[in-house]
């Protein structure tokens, strides 16, 4: 994935707002987040994050909890800059989200292979009207956006010792907060025996970490770069 200085952007430069946020939060007790997905042997990691923010604000403005299209954005915003399973951005596929409707998981059924678009405008359920961008490394910016807002999508950088995590608060000691190559979503936030900590949902299924998700450590100079490549998108509902 590239550095965020990289992206030509046409998201909102995010501000924290100057309303207090709480000290934790898990949005998975709100209904906001949908279960634990497995992208497979496809690079569509950015499809999932996009999903699981789409999910995540669909529900705090329908009141209703949908399991959104990795597929479609897999099969369809190529022409946005995305690139099926070789990888993508989650502002590419905002930006394919202004024009066309999401369809849901049940509608356009995850393949784990990149095909031909099979878009259908009539079962289109939401759109993107705009989207918030944290570039910054800022990680009580983030804060911000994941405790006023909702989940929000975000990239890491991912290492072996990611890989292999099984349970309790990831330290790493050699992700780096530039070399960014996995998207994943941030659903909340809290402090275990003083140790502060991100909740990180995953798209490897729930056999990974603990039951998909992983606790990244929080306030540790922008870890493994959670706070370089942010977003949340404003979801309205389709068309």
């Amino acid at each position: 994935m590239p550095r965020a200085s990289d992206i030509l952007s046409h998201g909102i430069p995010y501000e924290a707002s100057n309303r207090a946020v709480p000290n934790k939060i898990d949005w998975r007790e709100s209904g906001y987040v949908t279960g634990v997905k497995d992208q497979g042997n496809c690079g569509s990691c950015w499809a999932f994050s996009t999903t699981g923010t789409m999910e995540g604000q669909y529900m705090k403005n329908e009141r209703t909890s949908i399991s959104f299209s990795e597929q479609q954005l897999v099969d369809c915003s190529g022409p946005w800059g995305n690139n099926g399973c070789g990888g993508g951005l989650m502002e590419n596929a905002y930006e394919y989200l202004k024009q066309f409707g999401l369809e849901t998981e049940s509608s356009y059924p995850y393949r784990a292979v990149e095909g031909q678009c099979r878009y259908n405008r009539q079962l289109g359920v939401a759109k993107v009207t705009g989207y918030y961008t944290l570039h910054s490394g800022n990680e009580a910016g983030l804060k911000s956006l994941v405790g006023s807002e909702g989940p929000a999508a975000v990239a890491v950088d991912v290492e072996s010792d990611f890989m292999m995590y099984r349970s309790g608060i990831y330290q790493s000691q050699t992700c780096s907060p530039l070399g960014l190559n996995h998207a994943v979503l941030a659903v909340g936030y809290g402090t275990q025996d003083g140790t502060d900590y991100w909740i990180v949902k995953n798209s490897w299924g729930l056999s990974w970490g603990e039951r998909g998700y992983i606790r990244m450590a929080r306030n540790r100079g922008n870890m493994c770069g959670i706070a370089s490549l942010a977003s949340l998108p404003m979801v309205a509902r389709f068309p």
